[in-house]
């Protein structure tokens, strides 16, 4: 436990901040599998949720809840997947 008065605020802004970096990870976490489910049964639609995924994992990085570098990383594995039906019927 904490002793002086700074390091209690310190505690409770840590586990606030603790707590919407959770909230922020499990959303993001949330709308990446409902794209992935999406690419998989209609493509046609993969385009709006890849958007989302894409503006929540932007948001994330600008709010250094995750690295920028990962969600740059994040969001290219993402328009990888969406674009690979494109590619296949190319080739």
């Amino acid at each position: 436990m904490p002793h002086t008065h700074s390091a209690e605020k310190r505690l409770r802004q840590t586990e606030k901040r603790r707590a919407r970096n959770k909230a922020r990870v499990r959303a993001l976490k949330k709308q990446i599998k409902s794209f992935l489910d999406v690419v998989k049964t209609a493509p046609d639609n993969a385009q709006a949720e890849f958007n989302s995924c894409a503006g929540l994992l932007d948001k994330a990085a600008a709010k250094r809840t995750i690295h920028p570098n990962a969600a740059a990383r994040k969001k290219s594995q993402l328009a990888r997947k969406l674009n690979a039906p494109k590619a296949a019927a190319k080739a």
